[in-house]
């Protein structure tokens, strides 16, 4: 299975760390205690800089076509690590390079460096695009004794690819499922752009992250409502069925109940996400067992823990980047909160 995890030929180590427990196909270094920001950046060898450098196209001779010279390229410019010389992009003039220590910063900022776990960190390609996911002081508790834990995940590029992204995820303890929790009137996420201001809003954006606060508050007092509300099977598989629809047609063959226009690759996936639900051992518990919690705790975890994916790094943009597993997520969040308040009308059943 492909991995993508960069490979430095100058330290002979692949480019990832993570704390105890192996990740990415066991590749990088596994550490036992949390480091500090310092230290993680050199167990996932981000200790590297990125520049950019003038950019020129190649003149080739009209009458030969061999190339007789080359000429500058005005207003675009290479980003090329200065430890190995790998090109990892073009980019213009206004991009801005957000250096990987100042991504470690941005979570330092948050909650002091005391505060905060680093938990994993590496680069994938040439080093083009790096991840760091820390965990963060405290926990999300629903009912007596299911503890949530809170993380970010942060990803950045070098590559001119897209913004700086951070995002608050609840991590389950008892599962590591990526609950992924998502709401209507705030978000998770902080989206920041390569533009000349880039590195000063990276180090402001923990302001804005102060909803991690808010909205961790506020899924601990909607998951401890969905785990008191309960949901029979049939209606657990209806929600499941609703979740998984990937268009408008399969959602109305589901709605009006036309069970045999359904194809047999999406009644399998309903199998599994509804076999999870109800066989998982992360849903025997009393915050789970036959509740709304626990509905959507089964489509979070079958992503998380039963879904196949190409490698590591569709699963992360799959589940945390605004792939397919985010998305179901997000349609699981809001029938769940529809089903918690409107009961059986929510679902539409016959």
């Amino acid at each position: 299975m492909a991995h993508n995890i960069n490979f430095d030929e100058n330290t002979g180590k692949h480019s990832f760390f993570s704390v105890k427990e192996k990740a990415w196909h066991g590749l990088g270094q596994i550490v036992d205690q949390y480091p500090n920001s310092k230290d993680a950046i050199s167990h996932a060898g981000l200790d590297y800089q990125v520049e950019k450098a003038d950019l020129t196209a190649r003149v080739k001779n009209s009458s030969n076509q061999q190339v007789s010279g080359s000429a500058p390229v005005p207003g675009y410019f290479a980003t090329v690590r200065t430890d190995n010389n790998a090109v990892l992009g073009v980019v213009g003039k206004d991009y801005q390079i957000v250096q990987n220590r100042d991504a470690f910063t941005f979570f330092d900022s948050i909650v002091g460096n005391d505060g905060i776990l680093y938990e994993t960190a590496g680069a994938l390609g040439k080093g083009e695009r790096i991840f760091i996911t820390a965990k963060l002081p405290g926990y999300i508790q629903v009912g007596s004794n299911d503890l949530i834990e809170k993380y970010l995940f942060l990803t950045t590029s070098h590559d001119g690819s897209g913004s700086i992204t951070a995002a608050f995820t609840p991590v389950r303890i008892v599962c590591a499922n990526t609950l992924n929790a998502a709401m209507k009137n705030i978000t998770n996420v902080v989206k920041i752009r390569h533009t000349s201001n880039a590195v000063e809003r990276l180090r402001t954006a923990h302001k804005v992250m102060g909803i991690a606060n808010k909205f961790s508050h506020e899924v601990e007092e909607i998951f401890n409502h969905w785990a008191k509300k309960p949901i029979t099977d049939p209606q657990l598989k209806k929600l499941i069925e609703i979740a998984m629809a990937p268009n408008r047609e399969v959602l109305g063959n589901i709605r009006d109940g036309r069970v045999n226009a359904l194809s047999t690759q999406f009644t399998n996936i309903v199998d599994d996400v509804y076999e999870y639900a109800l066989s998982n051992p992360t849903q025997q518990l009393p915050t789970t067992m036959g509740t709304v919690f626990g509905a959507y705790n089964a489509v979070t975890g079958y992503f998380q823990n039963v879904r196949k994916f190409q490698d590591d790094e569709a699963k992360v943009k799959s589940i945390l980047l605004g792939g397919t597993a985010q998305l179901r997520a997000q349609t699981t969040f809001n029938l769940c909160a529809d089903f918690a308040k409107n009961g059986i009308s929510s679902l539409n059943l016959n």
